[in-house]
């Protein structure tokens, strides 16, 4: 995965932020076919296909996914296993499960298995759940993305710079590097 790689050979530090994507998407989601309609964007087909090449070309699955489904509970959850160990496992669990599997992440019981599936504590993740523990960590997060001027996901921020979408390597490795020189420049 470019992250991993990204860690490994720059010594990067990943925090993950969460976005409001689609916060209005109820309980039961929204078909990807309501939530575009009557936007002036490329048919959803020609969508899929380039967002599997990009996928395809990283090494990484990607199913098609006819839905979305509101991912705040996911979100807290995120936040939470961010603080146990092993809990960076959570996340590309959630992405797999999400767009891969197609699964309805706004679903407790599923988050719950997902949680447990990478090692997490099941009893723990209840209780962030029911309790919504994490819930003013991602309001904060929420608001830092639109400070940022976050747009869509995933957004990748250095220093004062940001890409969105899923980016090749190489313009990840390049928004490091001009982080880290505008470090060195104070």
């Amino acid at each position: 995965m470019r992250i991993e790689k990204l860690k490994a050979e720059h010594n990067v530090k990943v925090e993950w932020v969460h976005f409001p994507l689609h916060p209005e998407t109820p309980a039961e989601g929204r078909s990807l076919a309501e939530l575009f309609a009557g936007r002036s964007i490329v048919d959803r087909k020609a969508m899929h296909a380039q967002m599997k090449a990009r996928m395809d070309a990283e090494g990484l699955p990607y199913g098609e996914r006819t839905m979305t489904y509101n991912s705040r509970l996911a979100q807290e959850l995120g936040k939470w296993a961010d603080t146990q160990p092993g809990g960076e496992a959570y996340h590309d669990a959630m992405f797999r499960a999400y767009f891969v599997e197609a699964r309805d992440i706004s679903k407790p019981e599923i988050l719950l298995e997902i949680a447990g599936r990478v090692g997490l504590s099941v009893a723990g993740a209840r209780a962030v759940l029911e309790k919504r523990t994490f819930k003013t960590a991602v309001d904060r997060d929420w608001e830092l993305s639109r400070r940022y001027g976050v747009t869509g996901v995933p957004t990748f921020v250095a220093g004062r710079q940001g890409v969105v979408g899923a980016q090749p390597y190489e313009i990840l490795e390049k928004l490091v590097d001009e982080a880290a020189k505008q470090s060195e420049k104070g």
